[in-house]
């Protein structure tokens, strides 16, 4: 009696448009797509929709015509002067802020659990202050008049009383008490999760405390140093309140810059072409920090290899 064979299995790759169908057939892909509509559709009216709308704002003219004559007046005259200002600040605050943050994260780093979460709360409470209220605390202490001032008087500092309001000191040093949580946050993330026996071992081999350092500690934090210095930098770029108030007429800003365009000048249109600036601006600092750390991951797996 003849044995039919069995009939051969078909391996040829199934159809993408039939893959997508399965997958929409399943119970748990239905489950998951029903769970994300409202948070796409939040993104599309809140986020997109906004976005879309400034860029037609921004490319269209008077006449309602296409035109890029926004984008051309925002890099020239006094408009490209305050965006190099806001550049210049927003770098400046970077980077005092990885200095200050850095020196005071590698400290609360070597203090005991309960120690650092005390100072870990001095330094993140004041974040939760409202930012004009922390303004106007700057500007009572950095005034002609203030605790600064008076107090280097009284030491008869030379040169006191300094002017350490409406100029770009006071901006950078407003700004600066804004950004330093962030930075010691991220910093001392990174800190506490480096092995102090790699340092140990250094000193083992006769590297003193200067080449331990330069070696071994700075290596390992430089990826927190690159994430806290350009997450400082684009929250800079789009600041307002502190250079507003703490600064000159040579240190506006950007963000001033939009406000005076469409409060007192109703020129939507250009304001619209600052922000989508700004908003590349940013989108190419979020660029720069995975090149980076893309770069940083290279360097160590080339390192590692044998």
């Amino acid at each position: 009696m003849a044995v039919l064979a069995p009939a051969p299995v078909s391996t040829a790759p199934v159809p993408g448009k039939k893959r997508l169908s399965r997958a929409l057939s399943e119970r748990r892909t239905r489950f998951g797509l029903l769970n994300a509509a409202p948070v796409v559709v939040y993104l599309l009216v809140l986020f997109v929709y906004p976005i879309f709308s400034t860029l037609m704002l921004s490319l269209k003219g008077d006449d309602g015509a296409f035109t890029l004559h926004w984008y051309a007046d925002a890099f020239k005259g006094a408009n490209l002067e305050i965006l190099l200002t806001t550049l210049r600040i927003s770098a400046e605050t970077s980077l005092l802020s990885l200095v200050v943050g850095f020196v005071l994260a590698a400290a609360v780093s070597r203090l005991k659990p309960l120690w650092a979460g005390l100072v870990m709360v001095v330094v993140v409470v004041p974040h939760f202050i409202s930012a004009l209220v922390r303004t106007y605390g700057w500007i009572i202490l950095l005034g002609e008049h203030g605790v600064v001032n008076n107090a280097l008087t009284g030491l008869h500092f030379p040169g006191a009383p300094f002017q350490l309001l409406y100029n770009e000191v006071g901006v950078v040093i407003g700004t600066t008490s804004v950004m330093l949580p962030y930075t010691v946050l991220l910093l001392y993330a990174v800190m506490k999760g480096i092995d102090r026996r790699l340092m140990a071992a250094a000193a083992s081999m006769g590297a003193g405390r200067l080449t331990i350092f330069r070696r071994v500690y700075v290596p390992l934090v430089a990826p927190g140093l690159v994430n806290a210095g350009i997450l400082c930098f684009i929250l800079c770029l789009g600041y307002y309140i502190t250079p507003a108030l703490m600064g000159g007429p040579k240190q506006t800003m950007v963000a001033s810059l939009i406000d005076t365009q469409v409060m007192k000048q109703d020129q939507w249109n250009g304001a619209s072409a600052l922000g989508i600036i700004l908003l590349l601006l940013t989108f190419a600092g979020l660029l720069l920090l995975k090149l980076l750390q893309s770069a940083g991951e290279r360097y160590r797996n080339r390192g590692t290899a044998p």
